[in-house]
């Protein structure tokens, strides 16, 4: 299995998923600061030309782009980290989708006009900012509940956490104000799945230099 990915949220999910599941795979790290994930080949692969892309070559060389179709596919091939009972398999699947539709969108938004934008848009740092404090607001409802965003810990978040690292570092948010969110975030970041999927990335990106 392989899959072609960078050091971004995005690019997190796949290894952590693989690293948890206990696969062995390659990292082919993608520079997408330079532009890489443009070539040919790589469109090829996914014409909307974004990482991260998988390729199952234990099954014919299936080629997946999306992290949360690539999620999917992982979960049902070895039936770990999604529920095949009906209510908590849906549950943990709205919760993957408030993450692509929502999270990823807005904290990236935020993250963009905060660190590369080459002008200073006050409006729009203030609305993805905004928006983001209120996503995590909704989740701190939601973790305050439950343990992990469907019950139990699996697909939703595996795909949620890499981006709340990144709001956290980037001090988009504040992991202080939501005490629930920040219980679940540090238990997974405790993870040795995802510790190891993490330093993988990095190593492979940094090979790139």
């Amino acid at each position: 299995m392989k899959i072609y990915t960078w050091k971004t949220p995005n690019g997190y999910k796949v290894p952590i998923m693989l690293e948890e599941l206990g696969k062995e795979y390659e990292i082919i790290a993608v520079d997408i600061s330079k532009g890489e994930q443009k070539t040919p080949e790589f469109l090829a692969m996914n014409p909307n030309h974004k990482i991260p892309v998988f390729v199952d070559d234990e099954n014919g060389g299936l080629t997946i782009f999306e992290s949360g179709a690539i999620l999917i596919y992982l979960a049902g091939k070895y039936k770990k980290f999604l529920s095949e009972d009906l209510k908590p398999k849906f549950e943990a699947l709205e919760w993957l989708m408030f993450q692509m539709a929502s999270v990823g969108p807005m904290f990236g938004q935020a993250n963009h006009f905060i660190k590369y934008a080459p002008e200073k848009i006050d409006y729009a740092i203030k609305r993805y900012t905004d928006e983001s404090v209120r996503i995590m607001g909704v989740l701190e409802t939601r973790l305050a509940q439950v343990p992990y965003l469907a019950g139990e810990y699996g697909i939703a978040d595996i795909a949620t956490w890499p981006w709340i690292r990144t709001g956290v570092t980037n001090k988009i948010v504040d992991l202080a104000q939501f005490p629930a969110v920040e219980k679940w975030y540090k238990a997974i970041e405790n993870r040795e799945a995802v510790k190891r999927a993490i330093e993988k990335v990095d190593a492979a990106a940094a090979t790139k230099k």
